[in-house]
């Protein structure tokens, strides 16, 4: 089945913010980008991104936010504190936990397989306010591993779930079948 939701916002950042203790601060003129597209590399990640084709973040290189648990969490304070690379609005994360989806904003589709969640970190407290981490414990994203190549935008997009990739693939491989 497809659905509709929007990319609220995308952010790449070469290097980590988020250091040592937080009591101390957020490491000094770290570089954040949040682009109106970026380029995803199968079993790599985004392109310029801190995790891109590191292997110990193969399965976790691409990180999701719900714009709406952030919201009930944060207030209004700017998701990018939160330092996911995909903020969605209207797609509920928890149950891509396993599976494999595919999200298309207009460029063809890129398939994911979602992962463990991205829980928050103790730097939530300090750079969001107090008891937004344990507002996020269970909420905070989702890790995924990018499983083909494409470009996401910020804007409309539409994900296709597990069940109905089968499908596709399924199809596919009839109609290549037939003689032409």
């Amino acid at each position: 089945m497809e659905f509709g939701f929007q990319v609220v916002s995308l952010l790449v950042s070469p290097r980590h913010a988020y250091f040592g203790r937080p009591k101390d601060g957020p490491a000094d003129e770290v570089e954040t980008a949040s682009p109106d597209h970026v380029e995803i590399v199968a079993d790599k990640g985004i392109r310029g991104d801190r995790f891109f084709g590191v292997r110990a973040h193969t399965e976790a290189a691409v990180t999701f936010l719900a714009l709406e648990a952030w919201q009930a969490a944060a207030g209004d304070v700017d998701p990018a504190v939160a330092r996911r690379n995909v903020v969605v609005r209207g797609l509920e994360l928890d149950p891509l936990r396993g599976r494999e989806f595919e999200i298309d904003t207009g460029d063809g589709g890129i398939v994911f397989r979602g992962g463990r969640p991205a829980h928050p970190c103790s730097w939530m407290d300090t750079m969001a306010g107090d008891g937004v981490r344990k507002a996020l414990i269970g909420r905070g994203g989702l890790r995924a591993q990018p499983l083909t190549s494409g470009v996401l935008r910020v804007g409309p997009a539409v994900i296709r779930a597990e069940t109905d990739l089968d499908a596709a693939r399924a199809a596919d491989q009839v109609r290549r079948a037939q003689p032409l």
